[in-house]
């Protein structure tokens, strides 16, 4: 099938879905597929991009996979990227608080992009079907998760399991769908510099921008990269943490790694 190439973007209202969603605005044919909590702030963006749809909606209401599979329909009949953004943090001890910070994280970081994910994936493989074969409009998902997916951190477990938990689905989502022409790419920020996080305190080497995270998902979606760290050394930490577990727990024990509230949203 011909025509525009339609990406959809959660957590588009500010950080990372901004600058992604005015990352991809810069590419032809692109139509824009917004989705927000916060309507205002969406159309005040859709503004200023041109071939923008907005879907003011949360993602935690029952409703709201099917309404952005029917909008989606209704008005392309096909999807090329979904980028599963929204998200958000609240630091705690276990101790403190409890399984309902668990289950708030696990709800809007892994559940609501699993049942916008399954809502859309008939429409994602269809329009699979008829992408060229040479890549240059590949069909793909980006999961973005966090580098607390990797490596978990005092007061952050709630919000590190949410991300383990979406990183490993999307490994194995990646297997399933490649038959399909079904790409998943994975993004793992790190120190983010966004609107809830101004990372004023951190030295500006380990911080990064909304805009190099946009980057990374053009390159881990339509690029056909399988996993991207922001900012890249980030690496080094998961695979200590594979490779030297007991030097990871300590020194995230003692302090190192320090946790930021918000940093991949």
């Amino acid at each position: 099938m011909e025509g525009p190439y339609v990406a959809l973007i959660t957590g588009a209202s500010s950080g990372i879905g901004e600058a992604t969603a005015r990352r991809l605005a810069r590419e032809p044919g692109v139509k824009l597929v917004l989705v927000a909590r916060r309507g205002d702030r969406l159309q005040r963006l859709a503004e200023q991009l041109a071939g923008t749809t907005v879907l003011a909606q949360d993602l935690l209401a029952e409703e709201a996979p099917e309404r952005i599979r029917r909008t989606i329909e209704d008005e392309f009949g096909q999807l090329h990227l979904l980028v599963n953004n929204a998200g958000a943090a609240w630091r705690g001890a276990f101790a403190e608080t409890g399984w309902a910070n668990v289950e708030r994280h696990m709800k809007l970081n892994f559940e609501a992009p699993i049942k916008l994910t399954e809502a859309l994936l008939p429409l994602l493989r269809r329009t699979a079907q008829s992408a060229p074969a040479d890549g240059t409009r590949r069909v793909a998902i980006v999961n973005v998760a966090s580098t607390a997916g990797r490596v978990s951190r005092p007061n952050s477990g709630a919000y590190s399991a949410s991300k383990f938990a979406l990183a490993g689905w999307s490994d194995a989502l990646y297997a399933e769908e490649r038959a399909h022409g079904v790409h998943v790419g994975l993004v793992l920020p790190g120190f983010v510099r966004t609107e809830g996080f101004p990372a004023a305190e951190l030295p500006s080497l380990i911080v990064s921008r909304p805009e190099v995270v946009a980057e990374a998902i053009l390159q881990a979606g339509p690029g056909g990269r399988p996993e991207r760290y922001v900012p890249r050394p980030y690496w080094l930490a998961a695979a200590a943490r594979t490779l030297l577990p007991a030097l990871v727990r300590r020194a995230v024990s003692r302090g190192a790694f320090t946790t930021a509230t918000g940093a991949s949203d």
